[in-house]
């Protein structure tokens, strides 16, 4: 996983807040500037810059932190001179993410001057040592820019591209260059791929010349902007990631931008975003918001561009600070924004695609618990229903639950009602959809635990200090016996993993899917003197004392993954806290199945079943592609670089055609036709967001694993 680059803020923004801001447009043309001729600009943005200085609240902010680490944080590090050196090189890797910045000599100088007293300087929170090397990185990444933008027209009017010049995508575990003309090569071609990557979308040298320079002027502009606030989270947030990455400092703009995104009414386009080198990318898409509705904006997608309305011009992003990023996109509710967006597997940044969202209010209802009845035939031929509940999110309206509202809103009051439905429709048994779910309210998914059994716990919590805490289901409270299984994938987290692990635990039902996210730990937020700290001060065990901490839940019948688990979920984090187990709760009772007995032959009735299934084949090659195009160089060369990329779309188009020729469809004639069509597709869905999806095939394979249990199990208990 790379190292997010010195623009990240270590925070992620729910965007669209429910702010509303003047036109963004007026915004971005009043920090960029397209005149790419004039030498007198280049000069003025290329002015020496003044160094940035830190001040005593925020190495007073500094020690508080250091104080509540060692007291609250579930991990219990010492800084000694290992860590100290790990936090060094953590802090070049941040800065200069992909190396190409810092020379190799200036990495061993600056190791010499700071290493030997850098444990003393953590302990006392001197931070000269970070300011120095930061400014020292700010300076030399500005001289690097301006030599870009030096004659930018006629560098790029000279470049040929029929040689076999190829660009190390990921120089994050590269040497640094060893002198100044390596780091000019690696820079040549940077700039020669992101020349290419625009003549293979047509675009002419003039638009390609406005286009860079705009990039870069951007790029200086924002370390111009760059103040002490920037500079010291970078610099605490290095330090508190080496105890886990959900543990984070936030400065005072910051925490009001968080108080803001937690609020229930979300004003934009509901997505998680983070920086990741000089790009934003999308971590997850808040369920019910637009661009979940949309279904185009995926989990590790890169967002490059910004454009407003339908005729706005698109605003290059690269490079942008992400709390700048986040005020362009979010916006009034039923305004549209365009977003120019590379897919997450792709290398080349000539792979584009553009998303139109129409900017929205994120409701709790449209996060709200929905019912479906499905019917399948079992291998006699005879009907059966299967009740289906979709759970996007564990949610609890506090604020009526506060005031004593009777009829507040919750998912497990939501899912009673429909459960109890769906019995009286003729469920015969019940699958709980928990896909995409990420997590909310640990109270819910307890008392949710509660619907499915008749008594016992659904987790344990263990804090920092050791103690163990317990979330117990209210004895003698109804519960549903018949049935069930839960189907998650690597976007289920959190209290879906509770659940899950809770149902698989008490062997009250069968967990399908894929292997789950893997957050098992459980964060506070705690005011400081200056911002906040968002802390890791407990851990999840499952009943089974088992923890859902990196690892997840792992599946009893496998179904094809959709989402790359070295791109998604805990143990795609660098620094993320190791799984472990604890002494099992007592539950007390037997099982309700002997399920555990069964498993082997219901997976092997589902591999029977699904081997030929058209939709499970073309969701595995599609993922056994992807992988394989785990690309590591990009090729220089026009004529090869186009190869490349016809042969991904002719790729793209027969694992489509293969699956549509199974299904007796008529196959697309070309990847234009199948965009279009599969964008129509993709709309028509977003316009039934409220609606189960019958024909999903992993709910189809699901309600027919549970006439498979029903057969085995013969409902003993």
């Amino acid at each position: 996983m790379k190292r997010t680059s010195f623009y990240s803020l270590f925070f992620s923004f729910y965007l669209g807040l429910m702010l509303s801001f003047p036109s963004m447009e007026t915004y971005a043309k009043s920090t960029i500037t397209p005149d790419s001729q004039s030498n007198a600009q280049n000069q003025e943005v290329t002015e020496p810059l003044t160094d940035i200085t830190w001040s005593d609240t925020q190495k007073k902010a500094n020690l508080e932190t250091l104080k509540l680490l060692k007291s609250k944080h579930y991990e219990k590090l010492v800084i000694d001179d290992v860590l100290a050196e790990r936090f060094l090189n953590n802090y070049l890797d941040t800065i200069d993410s992909n190396r190409q910045v810092f020379l190799d000599k200036d990495v061993a100088t600056i190791k010499f001057k700071f290493l030997k007293g850098m444990k003393q300087d953590l302990i006392t929170a001197d931070l000269s040592p970070g300011f120095t090397i930061f400014n020292q990185y700010r300076r030399t990444l500005t001289e690097l820019l301006a030599e870009q933008l030096e004659n930018l027209d006629q560098k790029i009017n000279k470049m040929r591209f029929d040689g076999k010049d190829s660009l190390l995508i990921d120089r994050s575990k590269a040497s640094w260059p060893k002198s100044l003309g390596e780091r000019k090569d690696i820079w040549d071609k940077r700039l020669k791929s992101a020349v290419l990557s625009m003549q293979l979308e047509n675009k002419k040298n003039a638009e390609i010349i406005k286009t860079l320079t705009k990039r870069y002027k951007s790029q200086l502009e924002r370390l111009k902007q760059l103040n002490s606030e920037d500079v010291f989270q970078i610099y605490l947030n290095t330090f508190t990631e080496l105890y886990d990455p959900h543990t984070n400092y936030m400065s005072p703009e910051l925490s009001e931008n968080f108080n803001i995104s937690m609020s229930l009414k979300l004003q934009g386009i509901g997505a998680l975003l983070r920086m990741k080198d000089d790009y934003t990318e999308v971590v997850r898409l808040i369920p019910g918001g637009p661009a979940a509705k949309k279904a185009e904006l995926k989990p590790s997608d890169r967002i490059v561009g910004v454009a407003q309305g339908k005729k706005g011009e698109m605003v290059d992003i690269v490079g942008w600070r992400l709390d700048q990023v986040v005020n362009l996109v979010r916006g009034e509710k039923g305004t549209l924004v365009r977003l120019e967006v590379i897919p997450a597997k792709s290398a080349d940044e000539n792979t584009r695609k553009e998303v139109l969202i129409v900017r929205d209010e994120v409701k709790l209802e449209e996060q709200a618990v929905k019912k479906a009845l499905l019917t399948v035939k079992d291998n006699k031929g005879i009907k059966h229903k299967i009740g289906i509940l979709d759970i996007p999110t564990f949610y609890i309206d506090f604020e009526a639950l506060r005031v004593r509202d009777p009829n507040y809103k919750s998912t497990t009051r939501d899912a009673a009602k429909l459960l109890s439905s769906l019995i009286n429709e003729g469920a015969e048994g019940i699958i709980i959809d928990l896909r995409n779910n990420g997590g909310g309210s640990l109270r819910e998914a307890n008392e949710l635990t509660g619907l499915f059994i008749d008594k016992g716990p659904s987790v344990q919590i263990k804090s920092s200090n050791g103690q163990i805490h317990l979330e117990q289901k209210p004895y003698f409270s109804p519960y549903y016996d018949g049935p069930i299984v839960v189907l998650v994938n690597r976007m289920s987290a959190s209290a879906s993993e509770i659940f899950a692990g809770a149902i698989q635990d008490y062997q009250r039902g069968l967990v399908l899917g894929s292997d789950t996210f893997g957050k098992g730990t459980v964060q506070s937020l705690t005011p400081l003197s200056h911002g906040r700290l968002k802390i890791t001060e407990s851990k999840f065990y499952r009943v089974s004392g088992e923890s859902t901490q990196n690892r997840g839940v792992i599946p009893d019948v496998a179904f094809p993954p959709i989402y790359d688990k070295s791109l998604v979920g805990e143990s795609a984090s660098k620094n993320a806290m190791k799984w472990d187990s604890i002494a099992p709760a007592i539950i007390g009772k037997k099982p309700f199945y002997n399920i555990t007995f069964h498993i082997p032959e219901l997976q092997e009735v589902s591999r029977k079943r699904t081997k030929d299934n058209p939709d499970f084949l073309y969701f595995t090659k599609k993922m056994e592609y992807e992988k394989s195009q785990d690309i590591k160089t990009l090729s220089l060369n026009k004529e090869l670089r186009e190869k490349e990329r016809t042969d991904d779309e002719n790729m793209r188009l027969k694992l489509v055609n293969d699956r549509r020729i199974a299904k007796k469809e008529k196959p697309y004639k070309d990847y234009k036709t199948m965009e279009d069509a599969l964008k129509e597709e993709i709309e028509k869905e977003a316009e039934n967001q409220d609606k189960i999806k019958m024909d999903d095939a992993y709910l189809i394979e699901a309600a027919n694993i549970i006439l498979d249990m029903k057969r085995l199990v013969k409902n003993g208990k």
